[in-house]
């Protein structure tokens, strides 16, 4: 039976013996080679058991499909927004513990470049962590866990990218010396909660904690609690110092703008024994979904309060960050429109999105253009919205004051009101026995 908690290497164990992991056995280079065969293998699992000849795996692409991040889960596809939105109402403080696999080995002459930090593109800025999970305390707010990408700038520094207004950015301008914790290779419930934002009293690691039982463990230097099962933890703070991040591939895969961001001293290092170093590759489909998929049961809430909300998908041809389908049962006229609101309150980033009804598959294209094609007439159920807050990732957006403004809209792809519901009923034909004929 699978237990209730699978870290990560048990869940690359899961997907060996089920033969869905791509083996590399042959050497490779963490300069570019490993970012290739990533790519060229997008949306599977690899992982690469020889290294620049060293002893650390690397292991790519786990959760990079729904169907990976419900196995990773112990649950199905249709199943995963639910389970994240019932935990979002019960987060669980996670138990610390005194001994960790995540401390078995500890380092304290720091030496970045021995570890295989990927070097994705050859016009990025430098060597990359992309699936780094941060951890810090604001002294107002408690813990706060989320992924920053860290540019490797020294034996021992990394430039993080810190996107301002936010937990570590907020916390940062109480106190530039900011403690930090980097913790990579994390089970699929760190990851998820880690991408997810929550109440700034909320501690994130409690929703991990509520998806998956997470436990803690005290760091060796700093102050701070980190899952005691990840692969390798950077204990460090920030110096005060700032230098240039980037360039590199964002979401949209095309390149982020050149910024000045804050420099990272690591002053120690854990690991477990034979560590493996997970990779996120910048813009493809694991990078896509896991920033995605977080956003799903938040505009989940958001739309509930106001009408009955069955699911909702971010798109993947929408960045898997600026557009979604949201599937409702629609019991009111204005019911659309009112989820169309709760939409962008969910989800401030979001650009577009589209309201369907129940017979709709949301995470098929053909079949939410169908919705469109049909049940909509612009002049009624375009719903537009001019001169709104919006993302830097979206790349037509007006950055001229310093912050994406952009235009979104809303559109009401239901049944219209009033109207005979069974002439939008899709028929099929008899199923018959193919053996008879062929």
């Amino acid at each position: 039976m699978r237990k209730n908690n699978m870290e990560l290497r048990e869940f690359i164990d899961y997907l060996d013996k089920r033969g869905q992991l791509r083996k590399i056995k042959k050497n490779v280079s963490s300069d570019c080679e490993i970012a290739n065969i990533l790519y060229k293998l997008d949306g599977g699992p690899v992982l690469f058991e020889k290294v620049d000849n060293q002893k650390i795996n690397v292991v790519g692409g786990l959760y990079s499909c729904p169907k990976l991040v419900a196995e990773a889960l112990g649950t199905t596809e249709d199943k995963i927004v639910q389970r994240m939105v019932d935990t979002l109402d019960k987060l669980k403080e996670p138990k610390i513990i005194e001994k960790a696999p995540c401390q078995e080995v500890e380092i304290s002459d720091v030496d970045l470049s021995k570890f295989p930090f990927l070097m994705h593109k050859k016009e990025d800025g430098g060597r990359y962590i992309t699936c780094g999970i941060c951890i810090i305390k604001d002294k107002d707010n408690g813990a706060n866990m989320c992924i920053h990408r860290l540019m490797v700038v020294g034996k021992d520094k990394l430039v993080g990218r810190i996107i301002e207004q936010r937990g570590t950015d907020i916390a940062l301008k109480k106190n530039k010396n900011l403690e930090i914790a980097i913790c990579i290779g994390n089970s699929i419930s760190v990851l998820l909660a880690a991408a997810t934002s929550l109440k700034k009293d909320e501690n994130e690691l409690g929703m991990a904690n509520a998806l998956e039982n997470t436990p803690l463990v005290k760091c060796k230097t700093i102050d701070l609690e980190v899952p005691a099962d990840c692969e390798i933890v950077l204990e460090g703070e920030f110096t005060g110092e700032y230098v240039d991040e980037g360039p590199f591939l964002d979401l949209t895969e095309t390149y982020d703008i050149v910024r000045s961001q804050p420099v990272i001293k690591i002053k120690h290092i854990t690991t477990r024994k034979n560590p493996v170093y997970q990779a996120l590759l910048p813009g493809k489909s694991e990078h896509k979904l896991l920033m995605g998929m977080p956003r799903e049961p938040t505009i989940f809430k958001e739309v509930n309060k106001v009408c009955k909300c069955l699911d909702v998908c971010i798109t993947p041809g929408g960045c898997s960050w600026l557009h979604a389908v949201v599937k409702i049962e629609k019991g009111k006229p204005d019911d659309p429109v009112k989820a169309i609101n709760a939409c962008f309150e969910g989800h401030k980033s979001l650009k577009q999105c589209i309201i369907v009804d129940e017979d709709i598959d949301i995470r098929n294209p053909d079949s939410v253009e169908s919705a469109i094609a049909t049940r909509v007439q612009m002049d009624k159920d375009l719903y537009i919205f001019k001169d709104q807050k919006g993302s830097s990732l979206d790349l037509s957006s007006d950055l001229s004051s310093g912050k994406a403004r952009t235009t979104k809209v809303g559109i009401d792809a239901t049944i219209p009101a009033g109207v005979d519901k069974s002439k939008f009923k899709k028929e099929g034909y008899p199923d018959v026995d193919l053996k008879k004929y062929l």
